[in-house]
């Protein structure tokens, strides 16, 4: 049987291939090899905000769920990646209440969401892996991570701490979250 290969979200970047799409870039826990999973913008926002630890003014979909969950003292137990094909990849989100578990089929935009917030850890096959992963020159420069700030960052330097998260405030109830992202980030590095 295929052996189950831990990954987490390391990057979320706009698709080069698909028009207002996103890379989300999984890469395995002990290891180097990435792997990149087309996600729509909406589901690209959602994950990216809850690694960036940005709380929206109301709950997002992945959050209501979670919620939900909690409400009904159910766990997420894992995500398993268990089928790719033509760049479509399918996923199980595995439950818990008490002693029974059961299986669901998800998109994986979503089962990752529901991951990240849960804690439940994330699985690939290795198949699957060794045939989707990137190679290091396919990474675009495009990526929402803590080292991504460059050119903002630089643009918010000048800017007081009380104006800044007047900014974003701003940025979240317009619902700009990556430009929230940026503006948490700077406000984090000055206090």
């Amino acid at each position: 049987m295929d052996q189950k290969i831990e990954v987490k979200v390391v990057n979320v970047a706009n698709s080069q291939e698909q028009a207002s799409a996103f890379a989300m870039v999984l890469q395995e826990v002990k290891g180097k090899r990435q792997m990149p999973v087309i996600i729509g913008s909406a589901e690209a926002q959602s994950i990216v905000l809850s690694l960036k630890g940005i709380q929206p003014p109301r709950p997002l979909t992945h959050d209501l769920f979670v919620t939900c969950m909690a409400s009904f003292s159910i766990s997420a137990e894992e995500v398993l990646i268990y089928k790719a094909k033509e760049g479509v990849f399918y996923s199980y989100v595995t439950f818990r209440k008490d002693d029974t578990r059961t299986r669901i089929d998800a998109r994986t935009s979503d089962a990752i969401g529901i991951a990240i917030r849960s804690g439940c850890p994330i699985y690939v096959y290795e198949s699957i892996l060794e045939k989707e992963q990137l190679l290091i020159e396919d990474i675009s420069d495009n990526f929402y991570t803590e080292e991504s700030t460059n050119e903002s960052t630089i643009s918010l330097q000048g800017k007081s701490l009380t104006a800044l998260k007047k900014e974003l405030e701003k940025a979240i109830s317009e619902e700009n979250y990556e430009l929230a992202s940026l503006l948490r980030d700077e406000i984090s590095r000055r206090k």
